[in-house]
């Protein structure tokens, strides 16, 4: 598929921006434009860096990039694809950050976390079912089953994960996910165990699904912000001075 009407000033600008960010940058313009759509193959490498005035590698580099973060797919022996452009595919990369923060970072991702898990929490008191709200029990049950430490921190994931799930919102649940760490809850429950305060994060979980159960979004948002805001304070106490 050629590309087609290529607005004025469609070839690199000398000096200012290296090349291959230019190329990136032109082919995320023709997806946001509509000029390119999920699903559509891409002309060869050779057509389209002929097209934009790049050399082939320039345009191979660009379309590396694009595949690493999702955008572009390459199907061996079709050629190359825009994605489906699903949030969580996109945001695959962004995954990493809570799981390598450390300090003064990590405990940026939990004011981002107090930032967007209450607002998270009331939208799904609002929303959530009968069936979603009974899974939530059950899940929540594994967090206050006493098994194995693994198993309560995969129980704590999964609740926040499914209380976000409620709300519907694709993008919101891939950054939620993005801002979630196994690791790192392991570390907090760890934590809790060992200073003898796990009965503290059961009960915040408790509050958070009491609120969801009665469909009381402000309890729920109030219950959530008390629960980040209580691993926040936990992690600036167990970090070195």
């Amino acid at each position: 598929m050629p590309i087609s009407d290529s607005p004025p000033g469609a070839t690199p600008p000398a000096g200012r921006t290296p090349v291959t960010q230019w190329a990136t940058e032109r082919i995320k313009t023709m997806i946001a434009d509509g000029t390119l759509s999920p699903g559509d193959r891409l002309p060869t490498e050779r057509e389209l860096a002929g097209e934009l005035g790049v050399s082939r590698s320039s345009m191979r580099e660009a379309i590396r990039a694009l595949t690493t973060l999702g955008v572009l797919e390459v199907r061996h022996g079709s050629g190359v694809y825009v994605s489906a452009l699903r949030p969580r595919d996109l945001l695959d990369t962004f995954s990493v950050l809570a799981e390598v923060s450390q300090g003064q970072t990590l405990i940026e991702v939990l004011q981002v976390r107090r930032m967007l898990e209450p607002a998270a929490t009331a939208l799904a008191a609002a929303r959530a079912d009968e069936e979603q709200l009974n899974r939530l029990g059950t899940i929540l049950d594994r967090i206050e089953g006493g098994g194995s430490e693994g198993e309560t921190v995969a129980a704590d994931l999964t609740f926040h994960q499914a209380i976000v799930d409620i709300t519907g919102n694709a993008t919101l649940a891939a950054i939620n996910d993005g801002l979630s760490s196994r690791t790192f809850n392991a570390r907090v429950w760890h934590g809790h165990r060992e200073a003898g305060l796990t009965a503290r994060l059961r009960e915040d979980h408790e509050r958070i699904y009491r609120g969801l159960l009665n469909r009381d979004p402000e309890a729920a948002r109030a219950a959530a912000t008390m629960h980040v805001l209580e691993v926040e304070r936990w992690l600036r106490s167990d970090l070195p001075e």
